[in-house]
């Protein structure tokens, strides 16, 4: 996979700001079949900083109702990268 494959989006909620600002942590959708070593080197190629460590979240899609069909949103992945002491990643500056 490509490391745009890896990462499909960051995830930008009240969360993941304060652990921006206060841990240096970026948040990201990733592919469900990326390990960390793979999402590690996405973050460091893309975006050209270094990175401290990742932690992985499987993340369950939520039960639905479509009228009077029962549905599910599909799971997905959800990695947290902690950036190196000094490193910045100037797309989220301002967010």
């Amino acid at each position: 996979m490509t490391p745009y494959e890896i990462l499909k989006r960051p995830l930008i909620t009240e969360k993941s700001t304060l652990q921006k600002e206060a841990m240096n942590q970026l948040t990201f959708e990733v592919a469900r079949k990326a390990n960390k070593v793979e999402i590690r080197r996405a973050v460091e190629q893309i975006f050209n900083v270094r990175v401290r460590g990742v932690r992985t979240i499987q993340m369950r899609g939520k039960a639905k109702r479509f009228g009077r069909i029962l549905g599910k949103r599909q799971d997905w992945k959800k990695a947290v990268v902690t950036l190196a002491p000094g490193e910045n990643v100037e797309f989220f500056e301002g967010v």
